[in-house]
Parts: structure tokens; sequence; C-alpha cells
């Protein structure tokens, strides 16, 4: 091998390098305000009632070992609205919204079911912060892929109102309770590139 065939290897070993490890970096999926929805369901001793959350943002994270590194999700509080003015005024309040003005949820711990460019399963561990009191919740992710890189994720989880120091809302000098037991009801769906299918696959 002559010293130029020589040099034109190793030239394009490093480039087949570069581009192995690229290919093989963690790859994040970031919610999409515009499609993904989320419901808060909840009951009075009046009537049901539901509410929409209006903005929401955030990422998962998968590392090149094909783990869930990172899942976070933040939701402003005002961009709860429900069709009610009076609602969104007491809902505010619960929150106490001026003072926390974000909802927030932080991943510390995922065990996957299944993951792969079909489909994605984790029970989730994180920290849901909600009226500026940080609680320990766990559930089941489920995404199923709608195209190459778009996962859509739905599901439910029942929150209490109380284990955040909230005050479940009250209404009409006290004659309308709203219940302790919430339902967070979602549709998210989260977007990535053609790398992220790539890597659920190796």
């Amino acid at each position: 091998m002559t010293t130029k065939q020589l040099k034109m290897s190793l030239i394009c070993l490093i480039f087949g390098m570069m581009f192995t490890t690229t290919q093989m970096k963690a790859q994040a999926l970031k919610i999409n305000p515009r499609t993904s929805t989320m419901t808060i369901l909840g009951t009075t001793n009046v009537h049901n009632f539901e509410t929409k959350v209006t903005q929401i943002s955030g990422e998962l994270i998968i590392n090149s070992d094909k783990k869930v590194e990172k899942l976070s999700v933040q939701i402003p509080v005002k961009s709860i609205k429900s069709a009610e003015k009076l609602m969104d005024t007491k809902t505010y309040e619960a929150f106490n919204a001026e003072k926390n003005p974000n909802i927030s949820f932080q991943l510390t711990d995922a065990t996957s079911v299944k993951l792969s460019s079909k489909e994605i399963e984790a029970t989730v561990i994180g920290n849901l912060t909600m009226a500026g009191t940080t609680k320990k919740i766990v559930f089941k992710a489920t995404g199923v892929s709608t195209k190459q890189g778009l996962f859509e994720f739905k599901g439910s989880i029942p929150l209490k109102m109380t284990d955040f120091k909230m005050s479940p809302p009250t209404a009409m000098m006290g004659m309308m309770r709203v219940g302790d037991v919430i339902t967070l009801k979602y549709d998210i769906y989260l977007e990535g590139n053609q790398q992220i299918s790539a890597l659920l696959d190796k």
C-alpha cells in the first residue's frame, strides 16, 4: 500500500468513526404544542367539570444505550382554561398562580419495558411540582409511532390536590365544592428526527 493510499484509508476510517459517533449520540423528542392536548377532569357536588391546558412544552431524551435519560414537562398555570371565567379564577387561586406560575415534571427514574422505533413503553418515576409543592409520582407511559420520528403518548394520571397542599376550590359562598381528586388526561405528540428511529432499532 502506498503512502497516499494509507492516508486515504486513515481519512475514511476517521470519517466513518465520526459518522458512527454522530449516529449513536443521545436523541431528543420534543413535545409538539400545536397537536398535543391535556385535559383536567374533576367533580363538584353540583356537576362534573373539565378544563383544558392550552400551553405545554417539554422533551424526552433517549441516550445511546437506549435508556430514557430525561423527561421534562412544563405547563403555565394560566394556560389552564375552561368555559367559565369563575372556574378559571378559582383554579388560579388554588395554585396561587402569581407565586407559583408553572406546573413542572422532571424524570428521576424510568424502567423501560419496550423501546423500539414502533413503540416506547416505560414505567416513569419523577417529581411533579404544583402550587410550590413537589411530590414523587409513578405512572406508565406508552407511546406509539405514527410515523418516523413521531410518537403519540396517551394516558391519564389521578392526583389529589391536598397531596400538593392545595385547597380544593369552592364557589357560591361554599355551596359548590370541588372534589379533592382530579384526573390529568393527556394525548401528547413527541417529535424527533430520523436518527431517533435508527437509534431505537440498533
